[in-house]
């Protein structure tokens, strides 16, 4: 299992990074100018669109909910990158060096994926893609507290943890809906 896990993981962040790239070369670092609050409200804009979608079954934007959770992947692998580059006054990134960073948040992101997998057992292929959304929506509202909390916690896993988790999530649901093989070449 957890060489087709690999497999279409891999599958679905090479679409999300492909865009992500593909945007880069079209608007360069623009993202550059948002404070992590901003980026986690543009992560619960896309996760309440797709529950906003499963709770009323049909939706007038034509544009589907697995579009939103690349979305959500990719405002995650930003708000990581953000929260590094954090002081460091330059706005715009040559893309080899945001390739570099993408990759990297990316890799970590699978490990800790990995390594959850191995602890439970791959519980995640049993669970409701509306189950996934509502958890990726509590770990936005985790992200906010701490946040409004200037990044204090008492016990709790920090930001950087709870954006992995929702980017993994985001990529459970894509694999779910079948979005991995849809795209293999």
């Amino acid at each position: 299992m957890a060489n087709q896990t690999t497999q279409e993981y891999n599958q679905v962040i090479k679409v999300c990074k492909t865009l992500f790239i593909n945007k880069t070369r079209d608007y360069g670092t623009a993202w550059r100018i948002l404070r992590l609050a901003s980026i986690t409200d543009q992560i619960y804009i896309k996760a309440q669109r797709i529950r906003s979608i499963q709770d009323k079954g049909k939706q007038k934007v034509d544009e589907d909910i697995s579009s939103e959770f690349i979305g959500i992947i990719n405002y995650c692998a930003i708000a990581m990158m953000q929260q590094e580059l954090e002081g460091s006054e330059n706005m715009e990134l040559a893309l080899d060096k945001v390739e570099i960073l993408y990759d990297r948040f990316v890799k970590e992101t699978f490990d800790l994926l990995m390594n959850k997998n191995h602890d439970y057992g791959e519980a995640w292929r049993e669970m409701r893609i509306t189950s996934i959304t509502d958890i990726i929506l509590m770990k936005i509202f985790r992200v906010k507290q701490i946040e409004d909390n200037q990044g204090k916690t008492v016990v709790s896993e920090g930001v950087k943890a709870n954006y992995q988790d929702m980017l993994n999530y985001a990529v459970f649901c894509l694999i779910k809906m079948g979005f991995a093989n849809e795209n293999a070449n």
